[in-house]
Formats: C-alpha cells, sequence, structure tokens
C-alpha cells in the first residue's frame, strides 16, 4: 500500500492510525499542502484524487480517497482488531461520532476554509470547533467507557484525537469539555496513536519532531 498524507492533516492522520493498529505497512509519499501553492494541486496528484485532498491510499489495486471510506475499506479486509463493534447501536453510535466530527466539525475549519477566511480565520476554526465540541461532549457522556463508545478503541477514537490536536493548535480552552480530553489522553498513550502522530512523520518539519 502507497499511503499519500500530509504530516498535519487531521484525515490524513486517521488512516495513519488505522493501519497502525491493523499492522499494515505501507509506503508513505508526503503531499505538501502548503509548499509551492499547495502539491495537492499538481496534475499528478489531481489524476490521483480529484478532489486534491490528502488522504489517498493505493491498496490492493484501487485507489481510494476519504478518510472514513479507506478505514471502513480496511476494517472489512483487516477485520482484526475491529474498529466497528459488533452490537448495532454501539455500532451506530461509532459512526454517528466519527460522523459528527468528520463531517459536523473538521471541514469548516480544514485549511482551504480557512484561506477564504483570511485575517479571522483563527477566531473562525475556534467558533467552529467549540460548536462542535460543545455538542460532542455531551454525547460522550452517554456513550464513552474508556474510550468514546465503551472500552475499545473504535473508528470515533481516530477521529477524536487529530480534532483534539487541530483544538490546541488553534488555541481552543478544552476546559469544559472534561470526557473529550479523558479519552484523548488515553489514546494517546497507545503505541498506534503515538507512531502515527503528526510530530513523527517522515515529512514533520525539524522543529516540530518529537
Amino acid at each position: 500500500p502507497i499511503l499519500y498524507s500530509y504530516f498535519r492533516s487531521s484525515c490524513s492522520w486517521r488512516v495513519r492510525i488505522a493501519l497502525a493498529l491493523k499492522g499494515i505497512s505501507y509506503d508513505l509519499v508526503p503531499v505538501n499542502l502548503i509548499k509551492d501553492g499547495g502539491q495537492q494541486f499538481s496534475a499528478e496528484f489531481k489524476a490521483l484524487n480529484p478532489m486534491q485532498q490528502v488522504p489517498a491510499l493505493k491498496i490492493d489495486g484501487i485507489t481510494l480517497s476519504q478518510s472514513l471510506a479507506i478505514i471502513n475499506y480496511l476494517e472489512e479486509t483487516h477485520p482484526n482488531p475491529r474498529l466497528l463493534p459488533q452490537d448495532p447501536k454501539k455500532r451506530a453510535q461509532v459512526r454517528m461520532i466519527a460522523d459528527h466530527i468528520a463531517s459536523g466539525i473538521q471541514p469548516l475549519q480544514n485549511l482551504s476554509v480557512l484561506k477564504q477566511m483570511g485575517e479571522k480565520k483563527m477566531e473562525w476554526a475556534q467558533t467552529c470547533i467549540t460548536s462542535g465540541f460543545q455538542a460532542l461532549e455531551q454525547i460522550l457522556q452517554h456513550t464513552a467507557g474508556r474510550y468514546c463508545v465503551g472500552d475499545e478503541v473504535s473508528m470515533a477514537d481516530l477521529c477524536l484525537v487529530p480534532q483534539v490536536a487541530n483544538a490546541e493548535r488553534f488555541k481552543v480552552d478544552m476546559g469544559p469539555y472534561p470526557t473529550i480530553s479523558r479519552i484523548n489522553k488515553a489514546l494517546l498513550e497507545l503505541e498506534a496513536f503515538k507512531i502515527s502522530h503528526p510530530s513523527r512523520q517522515p515529512d514533520t518539519p525539524a522543529e516540530l519532531r518529537a
């Protein structure tokens, strides 16, 4: 497999965690979203992913984009360890939380949107993340065990950790979100989350390395 990734991309990070948890080795091709006006806009990368976004994963003779679609494919082809619970209600809760982050928070504060916001980008990112986290904190109070849904790591957790990193980068006060903070801390102790961390990628700038 070949993963096209950017060290700081939260969507790429989700996929790196999934690959690490499932023990799938891969080659990483960095796509710098800022350098050269954004390498994702090159003709070569557009042919790979017409949406001109990371991640993209070449695997089993196909190229997939969209992090949750990639994670679902990995789940179906490499079922252990599972990232979706067997119980249909818990499975639905996992998908709900993953969608809440992947559709309801992350796209509103990603690079392409922030570019449009100009000087107001920090304020905009904080507003989007705060409103999303207020809802998420409330949801997690009903679903969480050690992790987002019960005590098993799931697709929801793969979305949570990168989004908390975004929140910290945009200086969001995490005080009002004790459940999110507790789960995030527990997850960051796991090896798959450590090795996939933005501070430990081949394309991480020297000053941001762990």
